[in-house]
């Protein structure tokens, strides 16, 4: 049996990983290779990282800086966690595995515009569509900047870029009463343009994106889809784990979920949705598992 088995390996698994290595624990970690971590051209704001680093690249160094000390990774799907008298048991394809522990560090998958999946990821890579402003609002820092989205949650992603910019547009896909007039009153007093969609076709040129709208094709250096994402929590709320409205994982002050000796850490917990942050959270998910299993039965050398 497993001390711990920790699904997903995205910064908030990897750490928790290295941790929890680290203070000799038998851990295994589960990583179906999806973590939205990886679809960074370059994140700037992770501190240590003078030039920043890429997504991809700063997951290469935590899953190195995890194996260094014996930590052991699976690419697999999870299926299922079940609790047991012992701990869990957690089902991957015709497998069954036990663990004392689970720490789930699954995330989150961001809704996308209509846009063929090649486009999309070649205008991610260039920074023609970006999806965290606190991310990286800086980079767009006086440009042209599109908002795909509606209601509150569209006004409220157009009014933060305004911080970096004169010129924001928000785009709403739905119909026009998506977008009430208390939006539209604060978006006129902040300067916002506000336009009705479609929003499709999107285009890509060279360094520009173009959106179709209502009153015709727009063209931007850059633009946020402000559509949601889904919360993959569906492993811990099929546990018995309680979630919000909207599928975040409810945790106390030490990431633990309402199922005993189940953990949540990152993006899958209600929070600020942000590499520093996540790794925050599995550093004291990882000690409090430390510190559970030690009052279960001491841990010796």
């Amino acid at each position: 049996m497993d001390d711990c088995i920790i699904v997903g390996a995205g910064p908030a698994g990897l750490t928790a990983a290295i941790y929890l290595a680290r203070f000799h624990l038998r851990i295994r970690l589960f990583d179906n290779g999806s973590s939205r971590a990886a679809l960074i051209p370059r994140t700037n704001n992770h501190a240590g990282y003078p030039n920043g680093i890429p997504g991809t690249e700063l997951l290469l160094l935590m899953r190195r800086q995890a194996e260094r000390f014996g930590a052991v990774r699976e690419e697999v799907h999870v299926d299922a966690i079940t609790p047991t008298p012992d701990g869990f048991v957690v089902r991957v394809g015709d497998r069954q595995v036990q663990a004392r522990t689970v720490l789930l560090a699954t995330g989150v998958v961001n809704n996308r515009p209509d846009i063929s999946r090649d486009l999309h990821d070649a205008a991610l890579a260039k920074g023609l569509i970006r999806y965290c402003p606190i991310c990286d609002g800086y980079e767009v820092t006086d440009k042209r900047i599109g908002v795909i989205g509606t209601g509150d949650h569209g006004m409220r992603e157009a009014l933060f870029l305004r911080g970096y910019s004169q010129d924001v547009t928000l785009i709403a896909p739905g119909p026009a009463h998506d977008l009430d007039d208390a939006c539209r009153a604060e978006l006129d007093a902040a300067g916002i343009e506000h336009l009705d969609g479609p929003c499709t076709p999107i285009t890509v040129n060279a360094d520009t994106i173009c959106v179709d709208t209502a009153k015709g094709a727009r063209t931007f250096d850059t633009i946020y889809p402000a559509l949601g994402s889904v919360i993959r929590s569906e492993l811990a709320v099929a546990a018995g784990a309680r979630a919000t409205e909207d599928g975040c994982l409810e945790v106390d002050d030490h990431q633990r979920t309402s199922v005993p000796g189940l953990f949540a850490a990152g993006d899958v917990v209600k929070g600020l949705d942000q590499i520093s942050h996540a790794m925050g959270e599995a550093g004291v998910a990882a000690t409090t598992i430390r510190n559970l299993l030690a009052e279960q039965a001491p841990l010796r050398r």
